[in-house]
């Protein structure tokens, strides 16, 4: 007998810990992303064909960005909030694409999960974890998923497999940043598999009248230092639009470093975004955030949030994380310009 793969012998490991369960709760982030949700609706259907255990997904906060409610939508995923699950009732607990106690998920303090998949750096409490595949050279969970369903033997249905490459595409940016050979085999296996029109549609997902009055507000309130843009978008009902700011102010040909942040539910939420190597945006969060607050992400996208314990404290905070964030590009806080001021 061939001996077994490093991914079989991961998924028999999976299969043993959900062994004997019987209601499996998937958790998500705050504001999940097509990766997110893609991995959550493939671990859900690799756990219910191996076992025939039903599964619910959980996020706290909204699903606002334009491509993630499409993809809600397009999987039929009946998303349901944190703040209303009983996490008791639930015998099996798994995470994907993000990890325990990191601040961007409605997970209770006093709840351990038996699974966690991510792409993420590994973070201490993940290793107390029973069954923990966390692999930060990945650029996308979904390749991480699309692995085990491989290996299952389980060909990912046409919505299945075109959410799979659509988190792929949209966590690395068409296989151009943060990726590995893994992920390239996924897409393209993927790809051959996905719904071509849908992909089409998912991209080009309808935005409410809101989406134009957030974008101008981070625009007029963009200040550039240097080769560096800072936003502030002020309170927000989802935080998902602080990263669609970020990444449409880091195609600026002169700006290489982007940190845009906001209110949203008592908490400042940031987003970084950079292209020099030298400037990790997964080291930058770290500093911004020290002793306030969590963060963590890759080398060139990155995301923070740090509790608003008092409103009359949130323009000092906003002060604090953008000198932080200044001090570690070593930019001079004192010259700045408005985008929309800025010469060509």
């Amino acid at each position: 007998m061939a001996p077994k793969t490093s991914i079989q012998r991961k998924l028999a490991a999976l299969k043993a810990v959900v062994e004997g369960k019987r209601r499996l709760l998937i958790v998500l982030q705050d504001t999940p992303d097509p990766d997110a949700l893609a991995s959550a609706a493939a671990l859900k259907t690799l756990i219910r064909e191996l076992t025939n255990i039903p599964g619910s997904i959980t996020h706290r906060g909204e699903i606002g960005r334009a491509e993630n409610r499409a993809l809600v939508q397009y999987l039929r995923l009946n998303m349901r909030q944190c703040d209303c699950i009983e996490f008791d009732r639930f015998d099996l607990i798994a995470m994907v694409d993000t990890q325990p106690y990191t601040g961007n998920n409605g997970l209770p303090e006093h709840v351990l999960p038996d699974i966690v998949i991510d792409h993420h750096p590994c973070k201490r409490s993940t290793y107390r974890v029973p069954f923990h595949d966390v692999r930060g050279r990945y650029g996308a969970t979904s390749s991480i998923l699309y692995e085990y369903l491989n290996a299952a033997g389980i060909v990912p249905s046409v919505p299945l497999a075109t959410a799979l490459f659509y988190g792929i595409r949209s966590d690395t940016q068409d296989l151009g940043r943060d990726c590995i050979e893994a992920d390239i085999r996924a897409g393209q296996d993927l790809f051959v598999l996905a719904n071509k029109r849908a992909l089409s549609e998912i991209q080009r997902g309808h935005v409410r009248r809101s989406y134009y009055h957030l974008l101008a507000r981070a625009l007029a309130n963009t200040q550039v230092y240097g080769d560096a843009a800072v936003s502030n978008l002020g309170g927000l009902n989802h935080a998902d639009m602080i990263a669609e700011a970020a990444d449409l102010l880091l195609r600026d040909d002169n700006i290489s470093a982007v940190m845009c942040y906001g209110v949203c539910e008592n908490r400042l939420c940031i987003s970084l975004r950079t292209r020099d190597p030298e400037r990790r945006s997964d080291h930058l969060i770290h500093r911004i955030v020290s002793r306030l607050g969590t963060g963590g992400g890759h080398p060139n996208y990155a995301g923070g949030q740090i509790p608003l314990k008092t409103p009359e404290k949130r323009q000092a905070l906003e002060a604090t994380v953008t000198r932080r964030f200044l001090k570690a590009l070593k930019l001079d806080t004192r010259l700045s310009e408005s985008l929309l001021d800025a010469k060509e």
